[in-house]
């Protein structure tokens, strides 16, 4: 239970820097997803040490959040970039107005 507690620890801080560093759209999503991901692999490692499939079925209904909020965070960053041609998270504030 302690590798899965490092592993996933490590896998959360591996993200919560890719959000804090990166500019581009398409890396802060990937860094989200590394986080979501880590998240997961707790929940399958503690429905593994209690031995029910709590964890495995949290974890499915948390791939599928998951994957609607890729589809909408990719059809913003394509909005994004047709409209400005690029996708720098810095000037995602002026396609509010």
């Amino acid at each position: 239970m302690t590798a899965i507690l490092l592993i996933s620890s490590a896998l959360f801080c591996a993200g919560v820097y890719g959000l804090l560093s990166q500019r581009h759209a398409v890396g802060v999503l990937i860094a989200i997803e590394l986080m979501i991901n880590a998240a997961n692999l707790l929940l399958v490692g503690f429905g593994w040490r209690t031995g029910g499939a709590f964890g495995q079925s949290f974890a499915l209904f948390t791939m599928a959040i998951a994957v609607a909020e890729v589809v909408v965070g990719l059809a913003l960053i394509l909005l994004m970039y047709r409209s400005r041609g690029d996708v720098q998270v810095d000037q995602a504030t002026e396609l509010a107005q």
